[in-house]
């Protein structure tokens, strides 16, 4: 596991740059997906087809809005997430000429790809029709690859993209706000088209532990109890049995961890709701009373600031790879086929022991 530690408050890290060329756009909004201009009441997003309701996604749709008008065009943390994510794409000879993706830096991950993967026609998808809004204009004012771009409102819980259509799949820190996480994954599975490529960066369980702890401690002084304030997120574990719940083929998982320092835990709450990352629970508390924000406060800087003043923040990050399966792919031998036996090996390689 890696670990990175930079200040939110210079908002930049060392990256390779590149001069850009030219982009052409359209805009594009498939009928066969949500559109904000048929569900205004944002029904459609409610109705999705998981059974267990954790998250309210009429919610997280409403945050991701306000994001799109908050978001900071050189956040560090998201685009360290987006670059470590989309770097994949150098290790692999394929070339992708469809390629979907959604998510909450699905700018920066575009942003980012720089002629990566020979991507020809881009889709990039958002349940906030304000963030694709952004998106078009912010590429519209920036050079880059010659990549025709499609921007499409949906849901990532039902994908508006017919089966066997793309070539890759990238999902940046977005997955993890889904009721039915292993759906989800499998809809993009069949989105692909056979030796298609799923990327995937979703927070763990360690992001925000220092928040977590504070926030615990503070209602139990203030109020008596808990309530949720922090969003329950998947641990590193159960990364590769998601993966192959879905079905994808040559799973892959590793794990990063971001300390972002903030000169205080106000500055943290503005940069979650920048990147629309602050609490979506159904079963959350409407209100916070001050008294307890401002203890959450006290505490988080009594118990994490550093000497400087600054108070650190956790982020683990959960990269996942997987691709559709295909038959030129590896593939492990029939069980029981093997013609040496590991005593041999240790006898004639062991040392005794």
């Amino acid at each position: 596991m890696r670990r990175f530690l930079f200040s939110q408050t210079s908002c930049s890290l060392l990256r390779r740059q590149r001069r850009p060329k030219d982009i052409p756009h359209r805009w594009f909004i498939s009928s066969t997906s949500f559109s904000t201009a048929e569900y205004e009441d944002g029904d459609a997003f409610q109705s999705s087809p998981s059974k267990v309701k954790i998250f309210d996604r009429h919610l997280k749709r409403t945050q991701r809005d306000r994001a799109a008008w908050l978001l900071r065009p050189n956040d560090s943390f998201v685009h360290a997430v987006a670059e470590n994510l989309v770097d994949r794409l150098e290790d692999c000879k394929k070339t992708f000429p469809t390629a979907l993706c959604f998510g909450g830096s699905l700018q920066a991950a575009r942003q980012m790809l720089r002629g990566r993967g020979a991507i020809q026609k881009f889709i990039m998808m958002d349940t906030s029709y304000d963030m694709l809004k952004l998106c078009k204009s912010s590429q519209r004012d920036s050079d880059n690859e010659n990549i025709e771009t499609s921007y499409v409102v949906g849901d990532e819980e039902f994908l508006p993209i017919k089966e066997s259509s793309v070539d890759l799949v990238i999902s940046c820190l977005g997955l993890h706000w889904t009721n039915d996480l292993p759906g989800a994954m499998i809809q993009c599975k069949l989105a692909l088209k056979p030796d298609g490529l799923f990327l995937a960066a979703i927070l763990g369980g360690e992001t925000l532990k220092e928040l977590r702890i504070a926030c615990t401690v503070a209602q139990m002084e203030r109020e008596g109890g808990i309530s949720p304030r922090v969003s329950p997120l998947a641990q590193v574990r159960d990364a590769g049995n998601l993966l192959t719940r879905a079905g994808f083929a040559l799973p892959g998982v590793d794990v990063d961890e971001y300390v972002v320092r903030y000169n205080s835990a106000l500055d943290l709450i503005e940069h979650l709701r920048a990147m629309g990352e602050t609490n979506a629970l159904l079963q959350r508390t409407n209100i916070l009373k001050r008294e307890t924000a401002l203890a959450t406060a006290a505490i988080y800087d009594s118990m994490f600031a550093a000497e400087d003043g600054t108070i650190p923040a956790t982020f683990q990050v959960i990269y996942m790879t997987g691709w559709r399966e295909h038959p030129s792919q590896q593939k492990s031998k029939r069980r029981g086929s093997a013609t040496i036996s590991f005593k041999d090996i240790q006898k004639q390689f062991g040392n005794g022991s």
